[in-house]
C-alpha cells in the first residue's frame, strides 16, 4: 500500500510540474527534492527528483492536511451501501455527491466514466479529499491504510476539527448505530 501511495503521489507531483507555465505568476517552481515524511510513508523516507534547477527540500506533509472523516457504515457490497446512502439522504436531509462516479462492474471499481472530461482519471477512482458535508461512497483504504483494498465507506462528512466531526457523528448515531469518526492525513496537493 505504501508503494502504491508513493507512486500515486509521485505521479501527481510530476503531472503538476508538467502543467505549470512560466508565464503564470501563480505558479511556483517545484523543488528538486521532495522528501516524503516518515509520518506519511512510514519508516522509509524517499526523495523524488523533479528538476535539476532547484535544490530546495520540502516535506510532503506541507501538502497533506489532518481531517476527521465521519463514516455511516462500511462494507464490500456497493449496491447495499448505495441504497443505504440514499436512505440516509432522505432521513437526514443531506445531499449526495457522486462526483460523477459510478460502480463499474467490469472493473469492480467506483470510477469516473471513461468519457469523463478529466482524462487523467477517466475510468479510475478519484477520492473525495476536502472538507465537506455530503454523502458519498469512498474506498476506506484511501483514508486508512490498514483497511482492506475493496472496503467501501459511506462517508457523511470530512471535517477540519474534531468538535465538528463529533457533532455530526452524534446526529448520525441517532439513525445509524455503526457510524464512527477517525482522524487521518489526506494529500491535498495538486492532483494533476
Amino acid at each position: 500500500m505504501q508503494r502504491f501511495l508513493f507512486l500515486t503521489l509521485s505521479f501527481f507531483m510530476l503531472a503538476c510540474e508538467m502543467q505549470k507555465s512560466d508565464k503564470n505568476p501563480l505558479n511556483h517552481s517545484k523543488p528538486e527534492n521532495v522528501v516524503l515524511s516518515q509520518e506519511f510513508l512510514g519508516k522509509d523516507s524517499t526523495i523524488i527528483k523533479t528538476s535539476k534547477e532547484n535544490t530546495q527540500e520540502v516535506l510532503l506533509s506541507e501538502e497533506t492536511a489532518a481531517y476527521f472523516i465521519v463514516v455511516a457504515d462500511t462494507g464490500k457490497n456497493y449496491y447495499v451501501l448505495n441504497q443505504k446512502m440514499y436512505e440516509l439522504r432522505d432521513r437526514l436531509h443531506m445531499q449526495v455527491d457522486t462526483m460523477d462516479r459510478y460502480y463499474n462492474k467490469k472493473k469492480d471499481l467506483i470510477s469516473l466514466p471513461i468519457s469523463h472530461e478529466d482524462k487523467m482519471y477517466a475510468g479510475d477512482y478519484f477520492p473525495r479529499r476536502f472538507p465537506s458535508e455530503y454523502l458519498s461512497l469512498e474506498y476506506l483504504n484511501f483514508y486508512r491504510e490498514q483497511a482492506s483494498k475493496k472496503t467501501i465507506a459511506l462517508v457523511t462528512g470530512i471535517y477540519e476539527t474534531s468538535s465538528s466531526a463529533d457533532s455530526a457523528l452524534s446526529v448520525l448515531q441517532n439513525v445509524e448505530k455503526n457510524s464512527f469518526v477517525f482522524k487521518t492525513n489526506i494529500y491535498v496537493g495538486c492532483a494533476h
